[in-house]
């Protein structure tokens, strides 16, 4: 049993190593243009703020299905974004944008962190969000649901009204 054990974690170790290499590497070359772009304005502010060195860190870069058509699309999430100079420079009580790449069009949100679930048919995109959102202040609990409409090319919320 000891040795099944040792062999799953070797082979969790090697797993962990071949992780994308767009999510490990400065390299953005194989992004989709329009996430290098958003990568290339977050560089240059924190080259401009005290010769800042910008890093990609762990989960700035996120392949998920938001639109249910089983192809993983692109998510990029400031929150992974670093910079020698400036700690908070791409965030804060907010949260921090992520930008949502799917067909071919970027839609950004700032969230305090983000997941995708199905319901039903659709994949939908549950954030947690500043509680100004819900009439309330940083510390109010509040969350928005969206689900992408391929036919329109824009992402769909609503609000509830509870009595």
């Amino acid at each position: 049993m000891q040795k099944q054990s040792r062999l799953l974690m070797g082979v969790l170790a090697i797993a962990g190593l071949l992780v994308s290499p767009a999510l490990r590497a400065q390299d953005i070359s194989s992004l989709p243009l329009p996430l290098q772009d958003k990568i290339a304005v977050a560089k240059e502010a924190c080259a401009e703020f005290d010769g800042g060195e910008f890093a990609l860190e762990w989960g700035a870069i996120e392949r998920v299905d938001l639109d249910g058509d089983l192809v993983a699309d692109w998510v990029l999430n400031e929150s992974g974004f670093a910079c020698s100079s400036a700690a908070s420079l791409y965030g804060g009580t907010g949260g921090n944008m992520s930008h949502f790449l799917v067909d071919g069009q970027v839609s950004s949100l700032l969230n305090q962190g983000w997941e995708v679930v199905s319901h039903g048919r659709y994949r939908v995109v549950l954030a947690n969000v500043h509680g100004s959102q819900c009439d309330g202040i940083n510390p109010t609990p509040c969350v928005t649901s969206s689900v992408w409409d391929g036919e329109a090319k824009e992402w769909r919320s609503a609000s509830a009204d509870w009595e």
